[in-house]
């Protein structure tokens, strides 16, 4: 590994990971306790990183060291997933079949501006799994905060929202039909 390629590309990697959280200088600031000058000197490549500097912004985004600095070398054999991005949502898609189930792995980047709900509605029937972080779902009347290891379920006609219940990221599993295919799986007891 060429130690000054990795380093001279610091920089730049730093400036994309913002722009992709969509956070400002002051808000990774805020969230790293590093200065604003000092971030923006890292990202123009006018500052050397370090390690003091590069764990508090690696914590920030929810990342690993090698991660951040895009180091890892060994190949990974399995074919990547197109991520989208919305709203500062990343969506990445689990399945491919067309219709049916669908599955994604959804992140909310830490830090993210918090929005007022603007509950939508839409065919189909969700079912979503929080993985890490502090999930805010509006449903209907409802205004909940679901944490790691919860579930909900819903018909999508029922409108709602969801983001960060705070500045922290968040993670989480979502499994849509559109057309309205419950998630359960019952079993029946066969006869003896």
């Amino acid at each position: 590994m060429d130690v000054d390629a990795v380093l001279d590309a610091v920089g730049p990697r730093l400036r994309a990971l913002r722009g992709e959280q969509e956070m400002t200088l002051a808000e990774l600031a805020a969230a790293t306790a590093i200065s604003v000058s000092t971030l923006s000197r890292l990202e123009s490549g006018g500052r050397k990183p370090t390690l003091e500097l590069l764990l508090p912004i690696a914590r920030a985004y929810g990342m690993a060291l090698d991660e951040l600095l895009e180091t890892t070398t060994a190949e990974d054999p399995r074919v990547p997933q197109n991520a989208i991005t919305r709203g500062g949502m990343t969506m990445v898609p689990l399945s491919r079949r067309p219709g049916s189930l669908q599955a994604f792995k959804l992140t909310i980047p830490p830090g993210r501006r918090r929005r007022e709900p603007d509950p939508q509605v839409h065919e189909g029937y969700e079912w979503l799994y929080v993985l890490d972080g502090r999930l805010r779902m509006v449903l209907g009347e409802h205004d909940l905060v679901l944490t790691p290891g919860e579930v909900v379920e819903f018909d999508t006609r029922l409108p709602h929202w969801f983001g960060g219940a705070d500045a922290h990221r968040v993670e989480f599993l979502s499994i849509f039909s559109r057309e309205g295919e419950r998630m359960h799986v019952r079993a029946r007891s066969t006869a003896s």
